[in-house]
Order: C-alpha cells, then sequence, then structure tokens
C-alpha cells in the first residue's frame, strides 16, 4: 500500500476510533420467562468443572442457560435453539452453528436482530449464540498476566463440553459471527483445527495488526470502561501475542475449514443515515480484501461476496448470512 494511502487510511481509522470511543451502546433485555432446571438428572460439567447452573425456557424451541464458567471467571449466558424434534432421552446427536455476537452487543443479538429462530425451524440442528462479553471478543485477555476472562476457552471447551453432555450436540461444528464475532469464527477455528467445519465472517476485524487497526481495538475496548492493555497488551512491545491471535496470521490453520468472508466498501455508497457504520465498514474493507488476497496466494479455498456500498450493521449480515447459509449447510451435513 502506497504511504498516502496508508495515511488516509490510518487518520480514518484512528477518527473512527475516536467515535466509538465516545459513542453509546442500546442493547434490549431478553423479557422474562420461566426457570427450569438443568435437564440432567444428575450435575454435568466440563472437564474443568464448568457447569449449567440455571436454564431459562423463552418459548419451545429457545432457552437460555447460565453457565458457571471457570474459564472466565463468572456466570456467562448463552442463548440455545434447539431442533424442533429435540428430546431429552433422544438416542441420536445433533450437529452445531455457533453464531457469534458483535462488539458493544450481546448473546441476543442474534435473535434480536434476524429470523435465525424461525429460520432453523425445519433444520436439523442446535444453534448455540453463547456472550463474549460487552466487546464481543472471544479471545483469552491478557489482564495483567491472569489470562482471564478466557473467552475462547469457554466457547470452544467449556460450553461445546457441556451441549454434547447436556443436549446431544454432535462432533460436526460450523461457527459464523459479525464485526468482532467475525475475527472470533476465524480466530477460534484456527486456534483449534478441526473443531469447526466451516468458520464465515461478516465485516469482521480479520487482520488485527493492520495498520490502524489496533487503534479501532483499543477503542472498542475503551468503551466498555476497560483498560485496552487488558485484551493483548501493547501492540508493539506485546506484537506475539498479538500476532498469535491473529486470524491473518493464523490462516495456514485454515486450511481443512470451508471459509466465508465478506465486507462492504463503506463511504462510497453514499450512505448518509449511519456514517459511522459506513466509516466502520470502509475502514474495514482494505484488511478484509488483503485477507482474502492471502488466502489465494496460499492456495486456500475461500467463498467470498465484498460488495459496495453497505454499512457496518444488520441489515448487510442478514443478507450476507443468506448468501452463505449453502456452505454452512454443507459444511453440517445439511441438505
Amino acid at each position: 500500500m502506497h504511504s498516502a494511502q496508508n495515511h488516509r487510511t490510518l487518520k480514518s481509522l484512528i477518527a473512527l476510533a475516536l467515535t466509538l470511543a465516545a459513542a453509546g451502546a442500546t442493547v434490549t433485555t431478553p423479557a422474562a420467562a420461566s426457570v427450569i432446571a438443568d435437564p440432567s438428572s444428575t450435575p454435568v460439567t466440563s472437564d474443568d468443572g464448568a457447569f449449567i447452573s440455571g436454564v431459562t425456557q423463552l418459548d419451545g424451541r429457545m432457552l437460555d442457560l447460565r453457565v458457571s464458567s471457570p474459564a472466565v471467571g463468572a456466570i456467562v449466558p448463552v442463548r440455545v435453539l434447539l431442533p424442533r424434534d429435540w428430546t431429552a432421552d433422544a438416542n441420536r446427536t445433533w450437529p452445531v452453528l455457533y453464531l457469534l455476537q458483535g462488539a458493544h452487543d450481546d448473546y441476543t443479538a442474534w435473535t434480536r436482530e434476524t429470523e435465525i429462530e424461525s429460520f432453523t425451524a425445519d433444520k436439523e440442528l442446535i444453534v448455540a449464540m453463547p456472550s463474549a462479553g460487552p466487546t464481543g471478543i472471544p479471545t483469552r485477555w491478557l489482564n495483567g498476566g491472569s489470562n482471564k476472562p478466557d473467552y475462547e476457552s469457554f466457547e470452544v471447551t467449556e460450553l461445546m463440553q457441556l451441549l454434547q453432555r447436556s443436549y446431544h450436540a454432535g462432533d460436526t461444528r460450523s461457527v459464523a459471527g459479525v464485526s468482532t464475532g467475525g475475527y472470533g469464527a476465524f480466530a477460534l477455528a484456527a486456534h483449534h483445527p478441526g473443531a469447526f467445519t466451516a468458520a464465515a465472517s461478516y465485516s469482521g476485524v480479520l487482520d488485527t495488526t493492520a495498520i490502524g487497526v489496533p487503534a479501532v481495538i483499543d477503542a472498542i475496548v475503551a468503551r466498555e470502561n476497560v483498560d485496552p492493555s487488558a485484551l493483548w497488551g501493547d501492540p508493539t512491545t506485546n506484537a506475539g501475542l498479538w500476532n498469535s491471535d491473529n486470524p491473518y496470521d493464523l490462516m495456514p490453520y485454515l486450511r481443512s475449514t470451508a471459509i466465508f468472508v465478506s465486507c462492504g466498501s463503506g463511504l462510497d455508497s453514499g450512505e448518509r443515515d449511519n456514517l459511522v457504520g459506513a466509516s466502520l465498514e470502509s475502514a474495514l474493507w482494505p484488511q478484509a480484501k488483503s485477507f482474502a488476497q492471502r488466502l489465494k496466494l496460499l492456495g486456500i479455498q475461500a467463498q467470498t461476496d465484498f460488495y459496495p456500498g453497505g454499512v457496518h450493521d444488520w441489515p448487510d449480515w442478514r443478507r450476507e448470512f443468506t448468501k452463505s447459509w449453502p456452505m454452512l449447510a454443507a459444511s453440517l451435513g445439511l441438505s
């Protein structure tokens, strides 16, 4: 990239980071519903002792789990959609689709912003929508050397085992996410080869060390009144840790994973109703394109959709999820 273009991109990202840090967020709280016990007749735990401390039945298929997580050091909520023919005494398993939230949102995002419940009503799968905290970054935080909260271990080990042991989840899984959840989809798949048959990112943060992107990540963390260095430390002095959690650097570990990458070009759409969303999409466009280019260079097959305009928001992500569904369905063994 030419130096002048680098300079314009850096100025755009820094301005965007300041906007993100100053902005507020509104998240709808789920309505109250009946609370039922863990479906197991005996206590069920993951290998490290995580357990389901409560279950809220929202409707016939939708549950909110509260998981006591040693990895995170807290109670972590997870929304789950069960297949309509699911029963506690079933003698079969179901594949699992993980759907990851974005920043400044929560685990209810996918059911609040999409039609995922009705879309999956006739499909033989379990949908898991775990919380990754308010930043939506499912990683192991450095946090002064405590390595907590560790949302990566929560999602890939604790939750995975609890779904298998309490809800008949099988060994076939795919993962998809928006924004920082797109980061999570590829980071989790790369850190745990074979855990997910497919990974999809919609406007994801795919190169955390690209020019200006650390400033955006720091702003995401700071907006939640958390010291940005608590995530992975300083991006210069802790470059090794940043690189080890960067999907761009982890790309070779995605060779056995089906991949979908999408992003819009942002501001050139003339969008005026959501300038922050258009600006963020525009800022993420170069690193999404370079991610796809490196995939091609490494000979890693991927499905991509780079579209003109667009904003960093759910109307585009709903469309992109639909485009990625045939790949996700095939990876889950669904027709």
